[in-house]
């Protein structure tokens, strides 16, 4: 692309696209296949994000390409009241891989609606209205998803929707709840957190919705028990579990879905971007006694693409594939990979204060003071722009209280090779970045 077209294209965006409070990428991407994008002028970039955490299977799957064009051009939209094929199909092979008693689905498009959607669903069913979340949770910005959301986008808003209580997250590297030896005290902390709750609650507890690993609140990776905990806090309480598993569901992890690391199973599951692999695609799922209980109480959900027979066909060929192809294997055996790699460039750079993640699903945290392991969201930022104009897309989340955290999710279809190639170009990115700025340790 030409320098005057450049910035015709930069001009038109600023003149006619409204900003929603997230600044652009200067990269303008023309094509995606696989793990690559490619600008305007066809250089190639390593996707780490696998897209917004969507694009599982890569850019442009030719099997996804093939069922998109057939079913475009076949079967596309229509009233929401008409069950199609591709919609029964997806629910028959979702019921598969969810663990009893789920085994009711419903299909929407983003997971916001996802999350809406499950917070009335509790609120109809327990005819309660109080809905806990964790401080760094991120379930969408609707009305109810933005309510339950305290990661982000709360401020000059209004309101939120009444009844909802935040709960402290579980963030290890950060956590003032510590033992003698200095470990993190998570048991100590869950119960302070229930104390909280139990002393602000009017007695209405409906839900705890929670992400199993905590993406925008920075790859927050719960310790081995603590979902088990808060699994049975909440049924002590009479509450519903809801798990929103936008990012982490349908194999990325390492499992099909995240939760099962803690052998315990939801009353509500959250699908979304990663079921559709790009495409606009969430589900809904729960048990067949709360799909009772919400019929008697006439419980309505309907939206213009509700069960959407295109992109259910684009989530069955994905559910497919990930069967057959042992995609969730695939995730733990490039996320071992992947997460021994950043473990290097931690030796390496005194800045990267913490690695974390499960599988492809991984995080480095940037402190901008070895000693204090003060949060480095300025430094992550420039490291973050530096990869960017070497060749990797890898997206930073800088928030109040956290350093820069680096989110890494490639596509699990990513090779071993593209994953060397990608840590080089991080490892060169941190190496520039430091040296402008003497490389040393505060």
């Amino acid at each position: 692309m030409a320098k005057l077209q450049e910035q015709e294209f930069w001009a038109d965006a600023d003149k006619h696209l409204m900003s929603t409070g997230v600044p652009y990428s200067p990269s303008i991407i023309t094509k995606a296949i696989g793990c690559r994008l490619y600008d305007q002028n066809d250089r190639e970039i390593l996707d780490f994000t696998s897209g917004q955490m969507s694009s599982l299977l890569g850019h442009s799957h030719p099997e996804i390409v093939q069922v998109v064009q057939k079913n475009v051009a076949e079967l596309d939209h229509l009233l929401s009241n008409m069950i199609t094929q591709p919609v029964v199909s997806l629910a028959k092979r979702l019921a598969r891989f969810l663990p009893a008693p789920l085994e009711k689905s419903f299909f929407l498009n983003t997971g916001s609606e996802t999350t809406e959607a499950a917070l009335k669903m509790a609120k109809v069913f327990t005819g309660k209205f109080e809905i806990i979340a964790f401080s760094a949770s991120y379930h969408g910005l609707t009305q109810g998803s933005g309510s339950a959301t305290y990661s982000a986008g709360r401020k000059n808003g209004g309101p939120p929707t009444p009844g909802m209580l935040a709960f402290p997250a579980p963030y290890a590297y950060r956590s003032p709840f510590r033992k003698s030896d200095g470990s993190y005290d998570w048991e100590t902390e869950l119960e302070f957190g229930w104390s909280m709750i139990d002393r602000q609650s009017v007695g209405s507890l409906a839900a705890f919705i929670m992400e199993p690993i905590l993406s925008t609140g920075g790859i927050l990776v719960p310790p081995k028990g603590y979902l088990k905990r808060m699994y049975d806090e909440c049924k002590k309480r009479d509450m519903l579990v809801i798990m929103d598993e936008a990012q982490t569901g349908v194999g990325r992890t390492g499992k099909m879905f995240a939760f099962e690391d803690d052998d315990i199973v939801p009353d509500i599951l959250c699908l979304s971007k990663t079921l559709g692999c790009g495409l606009p695609l969430g589900s809904v799922s729960t048990t067949a006694e709360i799909a009772r209980g919400l019929a008697q109480s006439k419980f309505l959900w309907l939206t213009t693409h509700l069960n959407d027979p295109l992109t259910a066909a684009v989530g069955d060929k994905v559910l497919e594939i990930v069967e057959r192809d042992n995609i969730a294997q695939r995730a733990a055996e490039r996320g071992e990979q992947l997460h021994r790699g950043l473990l290097r460039l931690q030796e390496k750079y005194w800045c990267i204060g913490d690695v974390r993640g499960r599988g492809l699903f991984q995080a480095i945290e940037i402190i901008s003071d070895a000693e204090t392991r003060a949060p480095g969201p300025d430094l992550g930022q420039l490291v973050s722009d530096k990869a960017l104009a070497l060749g990797i897309s890898c997206n930073v989340v800088n928030l109040p209280g956290m350093g820069g955290v680096f989110r890494l999710a490639p596509p699990v279809t990513v090779t071993e090779e593209e994953i060397e190639e990608g840590l080089k170009i991080l490892d060169r990115a941190f190496d520039e970045i430091l040296a402008t700025r003497g490389g040393v340790v505060p």
